[in-house]
């Protein structure tokens, strides 16, 4: 009987160990310039890093986001809540200049099996994360486009770009 307890106890040891890793802080670490920004440690190494939380009231807790053309960012979404992820999920797609935003979001709701990106609207996809459940982090570096102007970005899984899950990435 006891062995089951220790077997239990040694298997999940080494799960605890790795959660940290794997979790990443609700808030930045460092106090940021900007809500959500992480300027110092990452900008000395070329990328900067967005911290985003999404919640079950399908709101990003950075709906602007300022950068320079070319700049390197990674955005990092973090989910909170305790719906279970098929009912209530969050990703961070950055559209280009060019896309109409709401056949886009119309498109992503017939597109569960990729992760509500649809296949035939990547073009209008400058990048994008996948799906984060409750508790789960998920992220994107890409080159912040040269083009200077507004830039959308949301979620696209149904029904939280219409209830304002949605920001602007300006570059200047």
């Amino acid at each position: 009987m006891y062995q089951h307890v220790i077997l239990s106890i040694m298997l999940a040891a080494p799960l605890a160990a790795q959660a940290p890793a794997t979790q990443k802080p609700a808030a930045p670490t460092t106090k940021p310039a900007a809500p959500g920004e992480k300027p110092a440690a990452a900008a000395a190494k070329g990328v900067r890093t967005i911290e985003i939380i999404g919640t079950e009231d399908m709101k990003f807790s950075v709906p602007t986001i300022t950068a320079k053309p070319g700049e390197q960012l990674r955005v990092r979404l973090t989910s909170k809540g305790a719906m279970p992820k098929i009912a209530m999920a969050h990703n961070f797609v950055l559209l280009t200049k060019k896309a109409v935003v709401t056949d886009f979001v119309t498109a992503a709701m017939n597109a569960r099996a990729t992760d509500f990106i649809p296949p035939d609207k990547k073009a209008d996809v400058i990048a994008h994360t996948g799906l984060a459940g409750a508790g789960e982090t998920v992220e994107v570096t890409f080159k912040v486009p040269t083009a200077t102007g507004d830039y959308t970005y949301l979620c696209s899984f149904p029904g939280h770009f219409q209830a304002q899950m949605k920001g602007t990435l300006t570059v200047k």
